[in-house]
């Protein structure tokens, strides 16, 4: 049963809902608006997120706040080297009566907060991404459904590589964006440092709850997509792609690997959230632009060439754009 006559008047009540919800996170996180807006559109897209930035660039309070304008409930993993696969998904132990019980890990929860996800070995690291791709975890055989909506935001730091595991690249891919955050400008750091050594603290308001937001992205997955947009997505796409016949001549100079085609579906994907919230009812050849930095830069492998020449993804991509 729906409570809209029609998707566009759906949509238009989806826009609505996002304007809220930016403003409610607005309260408590300032600035950083393209980081919100691509969270956002990962969570109504039924994406992942992987936020990269240097630490103290509240990465944590944005995930939080968003769990609770959203209504969702929320775990916080921090990764380290001990981390075992059983402190995530959970355990079975033996009850009084001598019976196998399953205890739920943290992993059960809406929006899953994985800190540091490079601190961790691989085989940890697979036990995450598992429940990302599958949305259920699998415990002595038996498989273990996970709540809906589902989302995991995992935050990297760029700068300590010590001691770190870097994601491999399939795993990279499972990530529908990776989301850059930068310092703050002046003027927002005075108002951070204003707020956060005062006696203020903000009340986020619930605007969605969890069967709106399951709503809002089965409404996503029905927008109409115009033929050239699919082709303009898929392009680009292939475009990354050395030695192929669409590569682009960046990409046979620059990378080793390309993307591949999930990188296609979620230009889609992301250009119908993208449309949406900005009340569009179909996504344009635009709305892919829009989103493709985020969803390409983690796809993209460079070679040596680009590493000597200082050439990073986002330049690349800004080539194969034009």
């Amino acid at each position: 049963m729906t409570p809209y006559k029609s998707d566009t008047e759906a949509l238009d009540a989806f826009v609505v809902k996002y304007n809220a919800l930016r403003s409610e996170i607005g309260k408590v996180i300032v600035g950083q608006d393209e980081v919100v807006k691509n969270v956002l559109i990962a969570i109504f897209s039924k994406g992942h997120g992987l936020l990269v930035g240097v630490p103290g660039l509240a990465k944590t309070l944005l995930v939080n706040t968003i769990s609770k304008a959203l209504g969702l409930s929320y775990s916080r993993i921090q990764f380290t080297p001990d981390l075992m696969p059983s402190d995530i998904i959970g355990t079975e132990i033996l009850d009084e009566n001598r019976h196998f019980k399953f205890i739920k890990g943290p992993v059960f929860a809406n929006i899953i907060l994985a800190d540091e996800i490079n601190r961790t070995p691989p085989k940890t690291q697979s036990a995450l991404l598992e429940a990302m791709q599958e949305k259920a975890v699998t415990v002595a055989g038996i498989s273990h459904k996970l709540q809906e909506p589902f989302f995991v935001l995992a935050t990297q730091n760029p700068i300590e590589q010590e001691g770190t595991y870097p994601l491999p690249e399939a795993q990279l891919d499972r990530f529908m964006f990776n989301i850059w955050l930068d310092y703050p400008s002046f003027e927002e750091e005075i108002r951070v440092v204003k707020t956060t050594t005062a006696n203020y603290s903000a009340d986020v308001n619930v605007i969605l709850e969890a069967d709106e937001i399951t709503y809002f992205q089965e409404l996503i997955r029905r927008i109409p997509v115009a033929d050239n947009v699919y082709q303009y997505a898929v392009n680009l796409a292939s475009k990354t792609r050395p030695g192929t016949a669409s590569a682009h001549p960046w990409a046979n100079n620059y990378l080793t690997w390309g993307a591949g085609p999930r990188a296609s579906q979620y230009l889609i994907l992301g250009a119908k959230c993208h449309a949406a919230v900005n009340g569009k009812y179909s996504p344009d050849i635009e709305d892919v632009m829009a989103v493709s930095t985020a969803i390409l830069r983690h796809r993209i492998v460079r070679n040596y060439k680009a590493e000597a020449e200082g050439i990073k993804e986002e330049l690349i991509v800004k080539e194969l754009l034009k």
